[in-house]
């Protein structure tokens, strides 16, 4: 079969959709205290602004790869910018907490089926021929951490000098742009996989991990004792206990539980999980001690997290595949997860009369590389673990894992900040202090995910490590997440 004539037009649009999904995680941190200005958002719920993307994004991820092969990647890819157009003109509009959260929503429903598309239609494009797939997956890779990278500084310059609904509004015409591109550039489906969609699969499991993040967001606020706490935290368990059993039960699941059983994958999703859950809260209560305490404007704020960005995708593009050749993949994720540990609890030593060269620079360029070589072996362990047909299915549990991780984390992050004074706008002790403890409950979190890794990982033999050696630098080009927020 004769390529595609218009494949690397087509692939131009496909790592624009990469770009896009992970921008729009990163390009809201500096716009976050301007929409808590503008909105009423609480100190205690501002977090939900990124919350809620990544509960819908990770928790509809799998059921957007089933609805891709059920009903032909091109028309989902097609579906996932209209719903990202209209979640964005949601969120931008937006005149109160309520209708925002509702905005962002829609788009992680969008983020969720253009993922997972865009790579079949990569896959479509390109797979016959191995010289030109590396070079497509090396160039669609770059646009994740291209994505957060871009997403820090052009979110600080529209909320300086333009105004914050222009960080959703930004995606309106692009949407359009690819809407109206894909029928001329994508190859068209075959005939949709035979099968069924497994909706009681994918509303148990998103609705749970909502709820779960709920509860814990509000429990300070309602206190830990409240009935209200453990009645939604017990909702939780049922709906996810549901998942559980529906999956079993079920002959086309969404996630086939027995893949967990493959040596390395679980615990490589459990260092997934616990990274997500201590990079994302660090990331959040940076933007914040930059704006709320040191005083920042939004546009110096994001050009303060630039160095912190681009170390993470030097850091994933060149140094972690080399490094995980040479140490293997269990050795550089402990040794990343212990750095970006010592990282956050540096980072906990903020001041209220602090500065950027002496607070933040030093101890967030450690965090930050310990990110990026932990997350790329980790996320190498995962998919190769898998039997190659089942490649898909791993690369969306791993990136599931991550969401769910990035929110919980963040949700349990919040509750220790206001419990230690960050729910005291103005005060700017109180404020660093809870910034501080939830800076060093993350730290926390990575160290137990470094001491994890060491004990569930499994140490490679030779033939073993060269192979996962091999898949983190595919995952380098690969990488789906949205790391470098």
């Amino acid at each position: 079969m004769s390529p595609h004539p218009r494949r690397w037009w087509a692939l131009a649009l496909i790592a624009a959709a990469q770009f896009m999904v992970i921008m729009d995680t990163s390009i809201i941190g500096v716009a976050l205290p301007r929409i808590q200005e503008d909105l009423g958002f609480s100190q205690e719920n501002l977090s939900w602004v990124f919350n809620a993307y990544v509960v819908a994004f990770g928790g509809l991820l799998l059921l957007g790869g089933r609805l891709s092969d059920l009903f032909g990647a091109r028309r989902m890819f097609v579906a996932g910018w209209l719903v990202l157009l209209a979640g964005s003109a949601v969120a931008g509009a937006a005149g109160t907490v309520g209708v925002e959260l509702f905005g962002r929503v829609v788009q992680g429903v969008g983020a969720a089926l253009i993922a997972p598309s865009s790579l079949t239609l990569l896959m479509m494009l390109f797979g016959a021929d191995p010289r030109e797939l590396t070079r497509a997956l090396a160039l669609y890779g770059a646009a994740a951490p291209a994505g957060g990278t871009v997403g820090v500084f052009l979110g600080g310059l529209i909320t300086e000098y333009i105004s914050w609904p222009w960080v959703f509004y930004i995606n309106i015409p692009i949407a359009v742009f690819a809407v109206l591109a894909t029928p001329k550039l994508m190859p068209s489906a075959g005939p949709g996989a035979r099968g069924s969609i497994d909706l009681l699969g994918a509303l148990t499991v998103t609705s749970g991990l909502g709820l779960a993040v709920y509860a814990v967001v509000q429990a300070p606020e309602i206190g830990w004792n409240s009935s209200r706490t453990w009645w939604v935290l017990a909702a939780a368990v049922v709906l996810l206990g549901v998942f559980v059993a529906s999956q079993a039960a079920r002959r086309q699941p969404l996630m086939r539980l027995s893949i967990l059983r493959t040596p390395n994958l679980g615990a490589a999703n459990l260092a997934q999980i616990l990274l997500g859950a201590a990079w994302i809260p660090m990331w959040y209560f940076l933007n914040l001690y930059l704006q709320q305490v040191l005083g920042y404007s939004a546009f110096p704020s994001g050009a303060a997290l630039l160095p912190m960005t681009l170390l993470i995708m030097v850091g994933m593009i060149a140094i972690a595949p080399r490094a995980v050749g040479r140490f293997g993949p269990k050795s550089m994720v402990v040794a990343g997860l212990a750095l970006l540990a010592v990282g956050m609890g540096w980072l906990s030593l903020i001041r209220a009369d602090g500065t950027f060269l002496v607070d933040v620079l030093p101890a967030s360029l450690v965090a930050a590389l310990g990110m990026s070589v932990a997350f790329i072996p980790s996320l190498g362990t995962a998919i190769s673990s898998a039997r190659p047909e089942e490649g898909g299915l791993a690369s969306g549990i791993v990136n599931t894992s991550y969401q769910v991780g990035s929110a919980l984390g963040l949700a349990a992050m919040t509750a220790v900040a206001s419990s230690y004074g960050a729910d005291q706008l103005g005060n700017l002790r109180a404020l660093t202090d809870g910034f501080s403890a939830a800076f060093l409950g993350a730290a926390g979190i990575a160290a137990a995910g470094a001491v994890l890794a060491g004990l569930t990982l499994r140490t490679s033999g030779a033939a073993v490590a060269s192979e996962a050696g091999n898949a983190a630098h595919d995952v380098a080009d690969t990488a789906a997440q949205p790391v470098s927020r």
